[in-house]
């Protein structure tokens, strides 16, 4: 529909905005399988130093990225936009150095790029701890799964249960219904893979589907599918 209204106005900047925000939806609820269009954000060059729109376009790839798995270029995505907001507080600034956390988390696991994802991991919590104290509505939920992953990762077992559920009700509290299907994933995944409690697992995948279902996405439904009817059959 704006899109459609772009057309009659006119405006190349917003429509760039708007193409780019719908490429990132259109990733979320099925990786473009049906939802793409052919049209895409044109963004110049980025390695431009006086491309501002350069911001809005790696911004949006460290999301598109980490919500699709890409753990590698998630990680190039998030370093580009560390360089680009160094010390910024906007909130995307902050966004995106969540999602640099989340992904060095993940990295760390997959025991790649060690120092440089554990210095990014503290530099997120860091910058979670800031946004909170200015806006917990906002970034609670966020610092305390950050914090629930670093415990699952130290092998913390009653810290990070307690951490992941304060980010579970916290997202909840403040509507953010993608993070709280977040939240539920991650302690889905430390039941399983670290205290080896299916059961309770199961319990959190079930959250975690619930709450990609209403968020809309198909892409994140069928991931967490997989999970729970690999768990289904393994305790039959």
């Amino acid at each position: 529909y704006y899109l459609h209204l772009l057309k009659t106005y006119k405006s190349a900047e917003v429509k760039n905005f708007m193409l780019n925000i719908r490429e990132t939806v259109s990733v979320l609820i099925d990786k473009e399988d049906a939802t793409g269009i052919q049209e895409k954000a044109v963004f110049g060059d980025l390695n431009d130093p006086g491309n501002k729109p350069r911001e809005a376009f790696f911004h949006h790839a460290v999301i598109r990225c980490y919500w699709s798995g890409h753990s590698e270029r998630c990680r190039y995505y998030s370093e580009k936009c560390m360089d680009l907001f160094g010390q910024g507080g906007q909130p995307t600034a902050y966004v995106a150095k969540f999602f640099f956390g989340l992904n060095a988390i993940d990295l760390l696991r997959k025991k790649r790029h060690a120092s440089k994802s554990k210095e990014g991991l503290r530099k997120a919590i860091a910058a979670m701890k800031d946004a909170a104290a200015n806006s917990e509505w906002n970034f609670m939920n966020k610092l305390r799964l950050l914090e629930a992953e670093q415990q699952h990762l130290t092998r913390h077992h009653w810290r990070a249960i307690d951490l992941y559920d304060a980010s579970i009700q916290s997202a909840k509290k403040s509507g953010f219904i993608h993070e709280q299907g977040l939240a539920c994933e991650k302690a889905g995944f430390y039941f399983k893979n670290k205290a080896g409690n299916n059961e309770k697992a199961l319990e959190y995948f079930k959250q975690a589907r619930a709450c990609y279902d209403e968020w809309g996405s198909s892409m994140k439904v069928g991931f967490i599918k997989k999970e729970i009817d690999s768990l289904n059959v393994s305790g039959s």
